[in-house]
C-alpha cells in the first residue's frame, strides 16, 4: 500500500486490495487490533474509533497482539491511503461477523473522512467503501436513508474525474432505486448519467443487467434479496385475452382501411379540379361555336 501512495502507482493498491479480498476469512480480531497499530498512531482519532468497533481481548490475544506490535514500530504520520483501507478492513470483518449496527457507524465514518480527501490513488479503495456502505444500510433495511449521500458522492467523483468511483455509485443508485420500485427515477438517472469505457469488469456486469431491463430486451426482475436476476415464465397467452384483443385490432384495421378506400372512390381526391375543368371545356366550346357562326354569317354575306 505504501508503495503504491508514495508512487502513485494506482496498480500496486489494486493488488493489495485484491489479496486482502483473498484472505478475507482469516480476518480476525486480534489480527486486525495488531494491524491497527501498527499502521495508525496509538492515540489518534483514527485508532480510537477502529479500535472501538473490534471486540475485547483477552488475555491469549493481548500477547499475541503484544507480540505482534513488538515487532514493528506504529506509523506516526500515516497516509490517508493507509487510514482508508483500514476502515475497509475492519468494515468488512464487521459485516463478516453480521454486526450491521456497527458496520452502518463505521461506513458513515468512513465516507465522513473520504470526503476530505482528494488523491486519485484513492479511487479503488473509494469504490470498495461505497459498495460496502450501500451493503450495510441495505442489510439493516435503511437503504432509502443514503440514497440522498449517494447521488452527493456521485456529484463529488463526477467533479474529481473519478469514473471507477462514477461506476459504483451509478450501479448502487440503480440498485437504491429498483429495491423500492422507483423504475421511473432509475431510468431518468440511467439516461442522463455520463457513460465512458468501463473501468471494472465486476461494475460493467452489474450495469448491464439494468440497461437491458430498462429497455425490455430481459422480461426479467431483479431479486436482490438472493442476489440474481429472474426471468419472468412464459405462460399459456391463449388462456388470456391477448389473441381476441390482437384479433379485434386487426379486424379493426382492415374495417378502417375498407372504410378509408370506399371514401376515396366516392370523393375521388381531385374532383373539384375536375368540375372547373369541365367548366372551363363548357366556356371554350360555346366561344368555338359562336365564333364559327359569327364566320359562316360573314360568308354569307359575301355570297
Amino acid at each position: 500500500m505504501d508503495p503504491g501512495a508514495y508512487a502513485s502507482e494506482i496498480r500496486r493498491i489494486v493488488r493489495a486490495v485484491g489479496l486482502t479480498m483473498a484472505i478475507r476469512r482469516k480476518l480476525k480480531a486480534p489480527v486486525l487490533s495488531a494491524f491497527l497499530n501498527f499502521a495508525l498512531a496509538p492515540g489518534s482519532a483514527a485508532h480510537s474509533r477502529l479500535s472501538s468497533y473490534l471486540p475485547k481481548e483477552d488475555e491469549h490475544d493481548m500477547e499475541v497482539d503484544t507480540a505482534t506490535s513488538s515487532l514493528q514500530a506504529p506509523a506516526k504520520h500515516p497516509l490517508p491511503e493507509l487510514e482508508i483501507y483500514c476502515y475497509l478492513l475492519v468494515l468488512i470483518f464487521l459485516i463478516d461477523q453480521k454486526k450491521y449496527n456497527d458496520a452502518k457507524a463505521c461506513s458513515s465514518a468512513s465516507i465522513a473522512r473520504l470526503k476530505n480527501v482528494n488523491r486519485r490513488t484513492l479511487d479503488v479503495l473509494a469504490a470498495r467503501l461505497y459498495f460496502y456502505y450501500s451493503l450495510s444500510y441495505e442489510l439493516t433495511g435503511d437503504l432509502a436513508e443514503i440514497r440522498g449521500d449517494l447521488l452527493a458522492l456521485h456529484r463529488i467523483a463526477t467533479l474529481r474525474y473519478d469514473e471507477l468511483g462514477q461506476e459504483t455509485l451509478l450501479n448502487l443508485l440503480l440498485r437504491n432505486y429498483l429495491h423500492y420500485n422507483l423504475y421511473d427515477q432509475a431510468e431518468k438517472l440511467r439516461s442522463k448519467a455520463p457513460r465512458f469505457e468501463a473501468h471494472s469488469n465486476q461494475q460493467a456486469t452489474l450495469y448491464y443487467p439494468y440497461l437491458f431491463v430498462f429497455n425490455g430486451a430481459i422480461d426479467a426482475i431483479l431479486d436482490h434479496a438472493n442476489g440474481w436476476m429472474l426471468s419472468k415464465e412464459t405462460g399459456d397467452i391463449y388462456s388470456t385475452n391477448e389473441p381476441q384483443i390482437a384479433f379485434n385490432s386487426r379486424i379493426a384495421f382492415c374495417l378502417n382501411m375498407h372504410n378509408e378506400a370506399v371514401r376515396a372512390l366516392r370523393f375521388p381526391p381531385n374532383s373539384h379540379k375536375e368540375k372547373e375543368s369541365a367548366e372551363k371545356r363548357r366556356e371554350r366550346q360555346q366561344q368555338e361555336q359562336e365564333l364559327a357562326k359569327h364566320i359562316a354569317e360573314e360568308d354569307d354575306d359575301e355570297f
